[in-house]
């Protein structure tokens, strides 16, 4: 991301009011980029890394995978990052092509035929639980195995327990504790991964282009 020099004049700020914490390099960086974004500091006790779940998603995006997101919100935030580093194919589970479904959100039935098409995706839900509850029930299945999960949905009816389940999963993952969350704080995980990822990549990647 190329910072102009209000950014930078926040970040500092951010650097300094932050305080102690036990975060990586990596993920300070990231859960930086949420409060930067947000305002709120409380996301620096909310944001979670599963083990080895910023080395999988990195890795996954050097390697082109498919990104699937649940509405066009994140497609859009996170759109001028993957097309000017990776460009990764980016699918929205809003936009996708599926049969009317009376039982289930048009968030959760697209994301569902969008998953069965790309099983190791990166999955990106940001703000429809209805969509993170499908994305579990299936890796709770067997029937994905995704590359990275990225879930930061607000919500009251349940969000939370759904995030706990997603971290009983054992699949590589960023999340939101809690009922917090939203479009807005995934839209800064993933592009703070990819600044990091093409860190990490960039250069390799590049040269087989």
């Amino acid at each position: 991301m190329e910072w102009h020099v209000t950014d930078a004049q926040a970040l500092g700020i951010i650097d300094r009011e932050f305080g102690s914490h036990i975060f990586s390099p990596a993920e300070y960086e990231i859960v930086r980029r949420v409060i930067y974004h947000t305002a709120d500091y409380e996301y620096k006790s909310l944001i979670r890394f599963s083990e080895s779940a910023l080395q999988a998603g990195a890795a996954a995006l050097a390697a082109r995978t498919t990104i699937v997101v649940d509405v066009p919100m994140v497609q859009v935030g996170i759109a001028p990052y993957i097309q000017n580093t990776f460009a990764n194919p980016v699918y929205c589970s809003m936009e996708t092509l599926t049969r009317p479904q009376k039982e289930k959100t048009m968030a959760a039935w697209g994301i569902e035929t969008l998953a069965r098409r790309y099983p190791e995706a990166i999955f990106v839900i940001g703000q429809a639980t209805t969509a993170l509850t499908s994305i579990v029930e299936l890796i709770e299945a067997e029937e994905i195995r995704p590359a990275l999960v990225i879930a930061s949905p607000a919500g009251f009816d349940g969000v939370d327990v759904v995030k706990e389940r997603l971290n009983d999963s054992m699949v590589p993952h960023i999340r939101s504790a809690g009922r917090k969350g939203s479009a807005v704080v995934a839209v800064a995980i993933v592009n703070g991964l990819v600044d990091l990822a093409w860190q990490a990549y960039g250069q390799d990647s590049a040269m087989q282009t």
